[in-house]
């Protein structure tokens, strides 16, 4: 009786399984696979999970001291990607919402309540200056006003 050839193939088996799960617990990083942990530890135990960190308004990485309003700016990347203004952890300004235009993208709020006044973009390439002057002279004192850049602003 030969045993050589299902000898050749138990080894054949057994060293493929040993390089999967090496390789498993090599590219996971954290020096565990769940292979691993089923064959060692036993498989009715549940990996524990990491805690989440805390997230605060918009994204921040800290919380807002107290009567101030938490806000988060990200202009736009060229053409490809819109700008982004969070406000208190209400969208003004994004393109999923579809208001942003080419140039700047302006939101005026109220300082005080934080209440959304106007949203208006300017094309700062084929559009006119005076529009932006024209929309920003007239506000009063306590406005705020946020400002992301989409494109190409720098021109005018």
């Amino acid at each position: 009786m030969r045993l050589a050839g299902p000898l050749r193939a138990a080894v054949i088996l057994l060293l493929v399984g040993l390089t999967w799960l090496l390789a498993s617990t090599i590219l996971r990083g954290d020096g565990t696979s769940m292979l691993a942990r089923f064959f060692f530890r036993g498989a009715s135990e549940e990996p524990t999970a990491e805690p989440k960190p805390h997230r605060y308004k918009c994204g921040l990485s800290a919380p807002c001291p107290q009567k101030h309003l938490a806000f988060r700016l990200v202009s736009g990347a060229a053409n490809v990607i819109g700008p982004k203004i969070c406000l208190e952890d209400k969208i003004l300004v994004s393109s999923v919402k579809n208001n942003v235009g080419r140039g700047l993208n302006v939101a005026l709020v109220n300082g005080v309540s934080g209440e959304l006044l106007e949203i208006k973009s300017f094309d700062m390439w084929a559009g006119d200056v005076a529009d932006l002057l024209k929309f920003l002279r007239p506000l009063h004192e306590g406005t705020l006003v946020f400002v992301a850049s989409f494109d190409d602003p720098a021109t005018k």
